[in-house]
Parts: C-alpha cells; sequence; structure tokens
C-alpha cells in the first residue's frame, strides 16, 4: 500500500515556496499518494513529479479529462459548460478543431501593436509614481485589456470579471467557488445573447459564435460559455504571473538582469526560462484513470484522480542541469509551462507575445527597476503559482 503524504502538514511555506517539498518527493520516487493542502484538504489523489512520467502521463489517453465517464460532475462542467480542459477525443477533437479555425496565429501576430500600446498606456500612468504594486499597476491589466478586448468584454464589465475570474482560479473556500462559477456562467450567458442580437462583431467571441465547419457544425451555447470561460480565465491568469515572475526573478537575480540589459537579443531566453523556472501553472487540472494503468512504476487503480506537477517535473534534474539555478542563457526547451501532447495550451503564442513586450517594455522605460518589499499574498491552492502583490521602485 502507498504511503499517503499530507502536503498540507507543511503548512503555508508549501504555498509560498513548494520547490523543496516537490524536490524531496522526486527523491522518493516520481509518482506518490498525497492530500491536497487547503483550500483543497479533503481531496486524495496520485500527484506525478518526475518529468519522464509526467511528459508520458500528458499524453497517455488512458488518463481521461471528461470526469463525467467516471460518474463525476464538477463546478465548471455544470454552471459553465463544455470547454478543452475537461474533454477527451473525440469531443476534444471537434472543439479544438473549431476554436483555432478562429484563434489563429496571424490573429495573435496581428495583436502585437495593441499590446504594446496597452503597455506603454499603462506605464505612462505608473512611471510618474515612482513606487507601485507591479500586479495592480501593469502585469495583470494588460493581459486583462488584452483578451477582455480580444473577446469582445465591454469595459465596464471587466472589474467584476476580474474578482470572478480570481476566485475560480486561486479559491478562497467551497461557497466562494461555487458562486463565481455561478456568477461567472450567468454573466457568459449574457454576454453571449448580446452579441447573438447585435451587429456581428470581429472579436473572437463573436467569430466563435458565427463559424461554422464544413460539416456545417457549430459551437453550441453550452460549449461557446465554456470555450469563453476557458479563453477568458485562462488567457489572462496565467499571464499575469508570468510576467510577474518574470519580474521577481530577474530582480532576485541582479546577475540575469544585468545580461538582459547588454544583451536584449536574450528577451525570449528570459520569457523560456521564467517558464521553466517559476511557470504559471503549478499543477495541471484532474485527469482520471480510464483503466487500471502504471504510472512510473506506480499503479494507479480505475477511477483515480491524478495530478501532473508541471513544475515539479521542469525541476527534475534528470532533465535540467542545477535545476534550481535561474539561467536565462539555459536552452530551456523541454519545458512543460504549457502542457504536452493534445492538451497543450492553445494561448501559448498570445502568452509569449506579451510577455516578451511586457518585460521589453518594462525594463526599457525602468532602467532602474528595483523590488520594494517582498511579494505578497500567494495564491492559494496547487493550480496556479503566482503572487496577489509585487511592489516595486525606480
Amino acid at each position: 500500500m502507498t504511503d499517503l503524504i499530507d502536503l498540507g502538514k507543511y503548512g503555508p511555506e508549501f504555498t509560498e515556496n513548494p520547490h523543496p517539498v516537490y524536490a524531496e518527493l522526486r527523491a522518493l520516487g516520481p509518482v506518490h499518494r498525497v492530500r491536497l493542502p487547503p483550500p483543497g484538504e479533503h481531496v486524495e489523489t496520485w500527484l506525478v513529479v518526475g518529468h519522464e512520467e509526467a511528459r508520458a502521463a500528458l499524453a497517455d489517453s488512458r488518463l481521461a479529462k471528461d470526469s463525467r465517464k467516471l460518474g463525476l460532475s464538477f463546478l465548471d462542467e455544470e454552471l459553465i459548460g463544455t470547454h478543452l480542459l475537461i474533454a477527451d477525443p473525440p469531443q476534444h477533437t471537434r472543439l479544438r478543431s473549431l476554436v483555432t479555425r478562429e484563434f489563429t496565429g496571424r490573429r495573435v501576430a496581428a495583436l502585437a501593436p495593441r499590446v504594446q500600446r496597452i503597455a506603454d498606456d499603462l506605464l505612462d500612468a505608473m512611471l510618474p509614481l515612482g513606487r507601485a504594486d507591479l500586479v495592480d499597476s501593469f502585469a495583470y491589466p494588460l493581459p486583462l485589456t488584452v483578451i477582455c478586448e480580444l473577446l469582445g468584454v465591454p469595459e465596464s464589465d471587466r472589474s467584476r470579471f476580474r474578482a470572478l475570474s480570481t476566485e475560480v482560479v486561486a479559491p478562497s473556500g467551497l461557497d466562494t467557488e461555487h458562486e463565481a462559477f455561478t456568477r461567472f456562467a450567468d454573466y457568459l450567458t449574457e454576454l453571449i445573447e448580446d452579441k447573438r442580437c447585435s451587429p456581428p462583431s470581429d472579436d473572437l467571441l463573436g467569430s466563435l459564435i458565427r463559424t461554422t465547419a464544413e460539416d456545417g457544425d457549430r459551437l453550441s451555447m453550452g460549449e461557446l460559455r465554456g470555450m469563453a470561460f476557458l479563453l477568458l480565465v485562462a488567457g489572462h491568469e496565467t499571464t499575469v504571473n508570468l510576467i510577474t515572475s518574470a519580474v521577481r526573478a530577474l530582480l532576485t537575480h541582479p546577475d540575469q538582469l544585468a545580461a538582459l540589459r547588454a544583451d536584449t537579443s536574450l528577451l525570449d531566453g528570459a520569457v523560456e526560462e521564467t517558464l521553466r523556472w517559476e511557470g504559471p501553472v503549478e499543477n495541471t487540472t484532474f485527469r482520471y484513470a480510464a483503466e487500471p494503468l502504471e504510472i512510473g512504476g506506480t499503479a494507479i487503480p480505475a477511477g483515480e484522480p491524478v495530478l501532473i506537477g508541471l513544475a515539479s517535473a521542469d525541476r527534475d534534474a534528470g532533465r535540467h542541469a542545477e535545476p534550481d539555478r535561474f539561467d536565462i542563457r539555459r536552452d530551456a526547451r523541454g519545458h512543460m509551462a504549457f502542457g504536452h501532447g493534445i492538451h497543450y495550451c492553445l494561448g501559448a503564442p498570445l502568452a509569449r507575445l506579451e510577455a516578451r513586450i511586457a518585460l521589453r517594455t518594462l525594463l526599457e522605460r525602468c532602467p532602474d527597476l528595483a523590488l520594494d518589499g517582498p511579494p505578497s499574498g500567494w495564491l492559494p491552492g496547487m493550480l496556479i503559482r503566482g503572487v496577489r502583490h509585487l511592489p516595486v521602485r525606480w
């Protein structure tokens, strides 16, 4: 019988810095039975912490994303609707095909001038102050504005959307999480109906409403709501924390910051190393063993939930030498910050674009940027890795 490891015993230190615990687990083996820390302390799951095992698990079709196959049901499925993160082939194949018809590389590349303008406008407002919370002043509003404009969310709704989104990805409790999902579902239904009744728009949500495959297939209301939810939440919460973590990493590694300032061609390397060293998604959402299987020599019974540790896998010394060292010259290819396999993040090109523009613009316009205190408000749970506040000065 595999020993159960209670991650809650590590206390708040685990939320602030889980990497020593993951290293401890990797030293014991690539797969463990764990109890989640608060607010998920009543949940037991298998946790994959080794790089090779995580990569294989991400591509293993025996690990299902659709919990309904096993008779399970969760808030996002009940209230929001079906989306890519909770679908398996052939449904996943169909949904991804319909979305990628509109969420194209060309559409993302065309956003670059607008992303640059948003970054400049935010810094125009921030720089005269001399100090600020980087999250509130820059890292949060930039991707929030981009994704809301991309999907066609009215500006007047964005503060409401931010509050709902934060509670969904880092819930403070089951009651508030349920309320957030309920209100989010109601809001998205209203937004989609408004767009259906309005003249056609060229935003992504309007395009998804109208898109039709060659065989006449279209997204249903539940699927539209689910896809809008996924694109809105995953499309900005992750990028907020990618930008924040990149700045925090550079400011706490002055040699790396100096290297980047001296050679801006290292910018892509800085983004990729941040994704590896402190990526915004700590662990995947749940998968479920559709049949008995073995991962890294550990037997997983049918029906059991499985989490795949992206943050742990990306600090596995078997894949990356000196994995705890932040090095923007490192060849970080092979990191799994965006996943692997059929569920590889659809928004990866947009996240990279925003992070590159945000970092370059911030460093160019703030040559003496420095921390103005410790980061605070580490996000609860084991899904999103990041902080609510990063005080900086210049």
